[in-house]
């Protein structure tokens, strides 16, 4: 028995299906655990890519450039908030025990949620662990998702790279060209940080769950999820920007903007991941079922 064939007029069908799995599933409550976590990650996450990708590319312009994307995303005030926690660290005189002691420290925390996400997307697919030793699999799991820190890592300073030679390309041209076709550098700049992004998707998709994810699911998955993403990030900034929501908690403002950030935008990525299952039961079980007989 063939499977059927994906054609571009299912896809509402399959927008509608997915959302009544998603809200079945207490994605909110889910997205609840991943911000908690976010919140516990994000100091030593930034270290470890302001370490990792600044030895590349200037500690200095990657802080800048960093912190520029979460001012335009959640504002100066939770931007400046997130300079604080990471000022300063990487001059303080410390013994080779410590630093160790500290390297690990950072390691298992910024590592939580990705492992937290690891977890949901193996509830999601129904994956059984593939280690019985309790202790092997958390070791494996954190060293996953800190791969997981490098590959963001790798994508940040590709992205930075692109981003200063486009920006350098269109100062340049800005003279030279009608307004018209200037925009189309700026439309650019959104194809590139959409591809990024769906890059980023899709490797979470296909790595992260301890099943083996189809790649043509992982594609259409993370298509899906990136397009998403992109208009959420962009109505949330307007939202941010307009109602102020962390204003009602005085100085824990910051941190509650970034947990609505991060709650929110796994939402988008939890949908995203129940609309790859979706496809892939729907398309792709018949040579799953195939694949395991032969």
């Amino acid at each position: 028995m063939d499977s059927p064939t994906f054609k571009l007029q299912h896809l509402p069908k399959l927008l509608v299906k997915t959302g009544k799995i998603w809200f079945n599933d207490e994605p909110f409550r889910l997205s609840a655990i991943v911000a908690y976590y976010a919140i516990l990650s994000l100091p030593a996450l930034i270290i470890i890519i302001l370490n990792v990708v600044g030895s590349i590319w200037g500690r200095d312009i990657v802080q800048g450039e960093l912190l520029g994307e979460i001012s335009s995303a959640l504002g100066p005030e939770t931007a400046d908030s997130i300079r604080m926690m990471i000022v300063d660290q990487g001059s303080k005189s410390t013994s080779v025990f410590a630093t160790i002691v500290g390297i690990g420290t950072l390691i298992y925390g910024a590592t939580g949620v990705f492992f937290q996400l690891q977890s949901t997307f193996d509830q999601i697919w129904k994956a059984e662990e593939k280690y019985s030793n309790g202790i092997v699999a958390t070791l494996m799991s954190r060293l996953k998702s800190f791969g997981f820190i490098l590959i963001l890592g790798f994508l940040l300073l590709v992205s930075f790279i692109l981003t200063s030679l486009l920006s350098t390309f269109s100062r340049r041209l800005k003279d030279l060209l009608p307004e018209y076709l200037f925009q189309f550098i700026y439309i650019f700049d959104i194809v590139l940080s959409l591809g990024f992004i769906y890059v980023l998707f899709a490797a979470m998709f296909k790595f992260l769950p301890s099943k083996s994810i189809r790649w043509r699911a992982v594609r259409i998955g993370a298509a899906i999820t990136a397009i998403l993403f992109m208009i959420g990030k962009y109505l949330l900034a307007i939202y941010f920007s307009e109602m102020q929501p962390g204003s009602t908690y005085g100085a824990a403002g910051s941190i509650i903007l970034i947990m609505l950030w991060v709650s929110y935008s796994s939402l988008i990525l939890f949908y995203g991941a129940h609309f790859t299952k979706v496809y892939s039961d729907t398309y792709l079980i018949t040579e799953d079922t195939e694949d395991s007989s032969a």
